[in-house]
């Protein structure tokens, strides 16, 4: 768990995002699209106007997991695959918190792919903004759940031949409320997004198309490529699920908005832990 605390800001009804900002130094590659993503969050943070110590971000592990540490509000690093499940009970056992959860596509799609579907199904309070680069950054490049299939690699050469992860349409189909595609290095747009991911009820997820120049170079051809805030957004969840399988994947905006209601917060007395250990005594 890291804390950095900025005690002034706590004092005032406006931030800037530098409220937010660590005085820890990123130690991601030059060129990284993860640095767009820090900037817009901390920007969107700042907008929705919580003092850094009422925000918690939760990560697992990976190049974009190391997030928490270079903001001003709690954070906390978890194990890898891991963080929708801590990211969950902290919102639970403490619901006056905002609770946003960072990742990568291993991280996520992978290890963590499990919990990103019950998550999705369980709808609690909390979003999850995941940097999606296609490949696995911090172990040297090896293929990742939404690596195209034909991607020739060191690892994997010729490709894997595997049909790609898709993580909107999977979000949609188990619950998501609301679904979102947004591009690292468009900081402004993507803030806004995020903006309206934490206000919006329920399981939001934002997918962040985020280039990793050091293993595929190639993707900083995005920037060309991304159709900008080209999608309509919806709540009909069909209409948003056909919307995404059918339109471009570099196609930027908020897919979907549902009017699913969040997942109650935890019974009274649920984390009581000297009650519970008492249910359990043997011969009492």
């Amino acid at each position: 768990m890291t804390v950095h605390e900025t005690p002034q800001a706590c004092l005032r009804d406006v931030f800037t995002l530098k409220d937010f900002k660590s005085s820890v130094d990123p130690i991601w590659c030059s060129g990284c699209g993860d640095f767009g993503v820090l900037q817009a969050i901390q920007r969107a943070l700042a907008e929705i106007g919580r003092p850094p110590h009422e925000v918690a971000v939760v990560s697992g592990i990976g190049c974009s997991s190391r997030l928490p540490a270079y903001t001003t509000a709690y954070g906390f690093h978890g194990v890898h695959g891991r963080a929708l499940p801590v990211a969950t009970g902290l919102k639970l056992a403490r619901p006056d918190i905002e609770v946003i959860t960072v990742g990568g596509d291993g991280d996520g799609y992978s290890i963590g792919g499990n919990h990103f579907l019950h998550a999705c199904r369980r709808n609690v309070n909390i979003t999850y903004v995941v940097m999606d680069n296609r490949v696995y950054g911090m172990t040297k490049g090896q293929p990742s759940p939404t690596t195209e299939a034909d991607w020739d690699s060191d690892a994997a050469p010729g490709g894997t031949g595997v049909k790609p992860f898709s993580p909107l349409a999977i979000a949609l189909a188990a619950g998501a409320n609301f679904v979102a595609r947004g591009f690292a290095l468009d900081v402004k747009p993507l803030a806004s997004i995020i903006v309206e991911a934490v206000r919006h009820p329920g399981f939001s997820f934002v997918e962040v198309l985020s280039p990793c120049i050091t293993f595929r170079p190639e993707e900083m051809e995005w920037k060309k490529t991304i159709e900008r805030n080209s999608v309509e957004t919806t709540g009909d969840r069909a209409e948003a699920t056909a919307r995404i399988l059918g339109s471009n994947e570099m196609a930027t905006g908020i897919f979907f908005k549902g009017d699913r209601g969040p997942y109650a917060e935890a019974p009274k007395g649920h984390g009581d832990a000297e009650r519970i250990a008492a249910e359990f005594v043997v011969g009492a």
